[in-house]
């Protein structure tokens, strides 16, 4: 044997093995590559007036973009428990009235521009969106109406800009937590000047801020004007006596449901009036309710187990300044119990159709009668073929044998 056949057992061995490393190399030469994602950050063009409504511009990059996912992005204006960290997110546990506060306003494409909805590119939800999309390198811009350094938070709690530090929010659409697209960015109002008799920002107390244990302040709440001030003193800035502009009402339409406790938000409204709101005429009433420093309020109304699903009307009237304004809510029925009505509906159909007590088929028992019937006239029709199969095949064998016989007969004769 030669040496050349003696190596190749080894070849033969050997080259499977050569196939198998060439390709899971080619594999995951081929596969994708991870690239690291950068760092969300937002940039705010614009300083907020302590004592009004402003809109500014707020700018994102180094978000993460889903393509035709669930969701994306709100930015909110409001207070973070842990400016410096993320321990307020919610990926990391944060609930909003605990951890974070923000302004309220409509869930809808045409909102009062409190709240914003950046949507991921080609999301089923992106209609609703009110911000703009994010772009595929993760920018994203849109416009942000911050009331001024106070407001009635979404749960209902007073936060106080000039006490704690407030800032720019951005959290996951829909209830989607995503900790890449979760950032706090502070924002500074801007200070009174030395010759206004306002000061600090006014608003007839301190508000109650919401920040527990949180002791950061905005760079405009020690000016020299309200250090001696006690609170609840200060002189009201004529500015903050003015509305935002013309009243708007809103509501949380995934709370419209009911047997649970829908939200809503107005604002325009004359700061301090006392307001009152119902559903249709008067079905259900919720008030007096107090307008904040700024003209915003925001309110809870449990709808009962039994109010029809539909459309109904919700009416705010402002005390002083008359202001009436309403909008339409659909109420829905939750989907849980939906389902299980449905569920209960095909179980007694079944039970219905188990005691045979005259009720209408189902479908899929339409479906095996007509099977079995169609079987029926198969077996039929076969055992009609194969009967007439045989009486043709008697009739010949009998014509056959008789053949011969007159064969002979004509023969003798």
């Amino acid at each position: 044997m030669t040496s050349r056949q003696q190596s190749r057992p080894t070849t033969s061995l050997v080259a499977p093995f050569v196939v198998i490393a060439i390709a899971l190399l080619g594999t995951v030469l081929a596969g994708p590559v991870m690239v690291a994602h950068a760092a969300a950050g937002v940039a705010v063009s614009g300083q907020p007036d302590p004592g009004r409504a402003t809109t500014v511009r707020v700018s994102g990059s180094g978000f993460q973009s889903v393509p035709k996912a669930f969701g994306g992005i709100y930015v909110f204006f409001g207070w973070v428990s842990d400016p410096s960290g993320g321990s307020w997110a919610p990926s990391r546990g944060g609930v909003s009235g605990d951890t974070y506060r923000y302004v309220p306003d409509a869930e809808t494409a045409q909102n009062a521009g409190y709240q914003r909805f950046v949507a991921f590119p080609g999301s089923s939800t992106e209609a609703e969106a009110n911000g703009g999309t994010v772009a595929a390198d993760g920018t994203w811009s849109t416009d942000l109406v911050i009331p001024g350094a106070r407001f009635e938070a979404a749960d209902g709690g007073t936060v106080d800009c000039t006490a704690v530090q407030c800032g720019i929010i951005t959290i996951g659409a829909h209830g989607v937590r995503n900790a890449n697209n979760e950032t706090f960015t502070p924002v500074t109002f801007a200070s009174a000047s030395a010759g206004d008799d306002g000061g600090a920002p006014a608003g007839g107390g301190s508000g109650g801020g919401s920040g527990a244990g949180d002791t950061d302040t905005g760079t405009d709440a020690g000016t020299d004007d309200a250090a001696g001030r006690a609170p609840g003193t200060e002189t009201a800035d004529p500015q903050t006596s003015e509305r935002p502009g013309r009243a708007s009402l809103g509501i949380d339409q995934a709370t419209a449901v009911v047997g649970r406790v829908m939200s809503f938000g107005a604002q325009g409204l004359e700061p301090g009036e006392q307001v009152s709101v119902t559903l249709d005429d008067g079905l259900l009433a919720v008030g007096p309710l107090v307008a904040g420093n700024h003209g915003e309020v925001a309110g809870l109304v449990e709808l009962p187990a039994d109010l029809r699903t539909g459309t109904h009307v919700l009416r705010l009237t402002g005390a002083s300044s008359g202001t009436a304004v309403e909008t339409e809510v659909t109420v829905t029925r939750d989907p849980a119990e939906v389902t299980a009505a449905e569920d209960a509906e095909n179980d007694a159909a079944a039970a219905d159709g188990a005691d045979g007590a005259g009720g209408t088929w189902r479908p899929e028992e339409t479906a095996v009668g007509v099977a079995a019937l169609l079987l029926l006239v198969v077996i039929v029709s076969s055992l009609v073929t194969a009967l007439r199969r045989r009486a043709e095949k008697r009739r010949a064998e009998r014509a056959a044998a008789d053949v011969p016989t007159e064969q002979q007969q004509e023969v003798g004769a």
